[in-house]
């Protein structure tokens, strides 16, 4: 992946603001990529940055997709993915 691209996890929304807003001052574009149960704590980091932090950012991109993972019992479920790219 590239150096812009942010994994969205289980951190509070704000880490990821943050991190958001130190990845426009070297870059023109931000990706946010989250799997699962993280996908609406991109959505809020990327309408916060949006609407709060970064006013001239936009919405350039969003890709949506299913991955196959393997759990502990080595059963396969599909999980979510969404990739929202932010550009100013």
């Amino acid at each position: 992946m590239e150096e812009n691209t942010i994994f969205i996890g289980n951190k509070p929304v704000m880490n990821y603001v943050l991190a958001v807003v130190t990845q426009f001052n070297q870059y023109n574009t931000v990706t946010l990529r989250a799997r699962g149960k993280a996908i609406s704590r991109a959505v809020d980091t990327a309408e916060i940055v949006r609407n709060s932090f970064v006013q001239e950012a936009y919405v350039e991109d969003i890709q949506i997709s299913t991955e196959e993972v393997e759990n502990f019992n080595e059963e396969k479920t599909n999980v979510s993915i969404i990739e929202i790219k932010l550009g100013k």
